[in-house]
């Protein structure tokens, strides 16, 4: 079967223990996660989860068609269906010599990625953008020592004045 990947974003009550709901739901369906998020919303009663997931069109119907029945989810909206923005925020730490910074941060600078933190030995650098736009940075620096990558997962909004949820962000 054809493979494809949904973005999920969910409006939930902020109920204890409705983050395991959702990922239980997607665990005892067999699914693997591929990223998930949450973050509070302007009222303090609803939180935003968004679940990126893997899989073929017929189950990851299903699967969304489960978590909407959930009793704490009050809206959920496929980000891959409507016009929407994703992003994804990265932190690299690479090695560096003190003779390799500068390169490292122009390669940074095409890539609207910002340094948070310099060492003697080491650089983190941020980047915010789509997942093909992060891959790509982290190749081009390849030639260098990767120490460690940290990722957010991808979150994302419809675009437009409309608001999933009912309008109660």
């Amino acid at each position: 079967m054809n493979e494809q990947k949904k973005i999920l974003t969910m409006f939930v009550e902020n109920n204890y223990g409705v983050t395991s709901r959702i990922s239980g739901l997607f665990s005892r369906r067999g699914f693997n996660i591929d990223s998930f998020t949450g973050c509070d919303t302007l009222n303090p009663r609803y939180s935003r989860i968004t679940v990126t997931v893997h899989g073929d069109e017929r189950s990851l119907e299903q699967i969304e068609k489960q978590v909407s029945k959930l009793e704490d989810v009050i809206d959920i909206v496929d980000l891959t269906k409507v016009d929407s923005v994703c992003r994804e925020l990265v932190l690299v730490k690479i090695r560096v010599l003190p003779e390799q910074r500068q390169a490292i941060m122009a390669v940074a600078g095409i890539y609207h990625g910002k340094v948070v933190d310099v060492t003697k030995d080491s650089m983190i650098i941020e980047i915010t953008g789509k997942q093909e736009k992060v891959r790509a940075f982290i190749d081009l620096i390849d030639d260098y020592e990767v120490l460690e990558v940290a990722s957010t997962g991808l979150t994302g909004l419809v675009r437009g004045s409309g608001r999933s949820g009912a309008n109660r962000n």
